[in-house]
């Protein structure tokens, strides 16, 4: 019986058995049946008996690492999520375009140079353009601005979620670039499929890559 012989009772097997796997003890097993029931007049020359005992140590060397590296990627996650978990309460600034206003709201956002004119825009929920203002000039780099929770008119909004936009110029009216910022608290941490996200404001849920600061 030469190695094929082997390759064909694995395939049997596993057909059979369902969807288990060839392990090293059944690697083995098959080996000393191949020995047992080999040809007294034809047996296994010892140069392809010691290439089937390589691959048996090669097959059980992968398992052992396997099981390892199995083992460190378990630790290294149980530490990433100890670690994620003290993010709950602290306030995180993330890629987007979501102010939670509550009494106030913080929109930031980053200029890519320097602008003589700077429009937010802000939204409610529904779409809808519920403030308008030009806050003037402003440098290149990280900006903030506050929002009083009012409308155009001076009406008090409702507290929750709204989106904003940010358009800035230069002194000779050409645009610049304006990248959005979100800022919130921290409220939960999910764990879902292998991914961690976070809950910004018991609303808006964030993945753990796109936080650009921690307060």
């Amino acid at each position: 019986m030469d190695i094929s012989t082997i390759g064909s009772l694995t395939n049997a097997s596993t057909g059979s058995a369902g969807a288990k796997a060839l392990g090293k003890q059944d690697f083995l097993n098959l080996l000393l049946k191949q020995l047992n029931y080999q040809d007294p007049m034809n047996p296994m020359d010892s140069t392809e008996f010691t290439t089937q005992l390589s691959q048996f140590s090669s097959l059980e060397e992968l398992t052992n690492i396997n099981s390892t590296l199995s083992d460190v990627l378990a630790f290294q996650q149980s530490m990433q999520n100890a670690s994620v978990a003290n993010l709950v309460g602290k306030t995180v600034k993330v890629e987007g375009n979501t102010a939670y206003l509550s009494d106030k709201a913080d929109i930031n956002y980053e200029l890519g140079g320097e602008a003589s004119i700077v429009e937010i825009s802000i939204y409610d929920g529904a779409g809808r353009l519920v403030r308008n203002e030009n806050i003037g000039a402003h440098s290149e780099g990280d900006q903030h601005y506050t929002w009083d929770g009012q409308d155009s008119s001076g009406n008090k909004l409702p507290q929750g979620a709204y989106t904003f936009a940010v358009e800035a110029k230069d002194i000779t009216g050409n645009p610049v670039s304006a990248q959005s910022i979100s800022s919130g608290t921290v409220t939960e941490v999910l764990f879902e499929k292998g991914l961690t996200y976070i809950m910004l404001n018991g609303n808006t849920k964030i993945n753990l890559s796109d936080i650009k600061s921690i307060g």
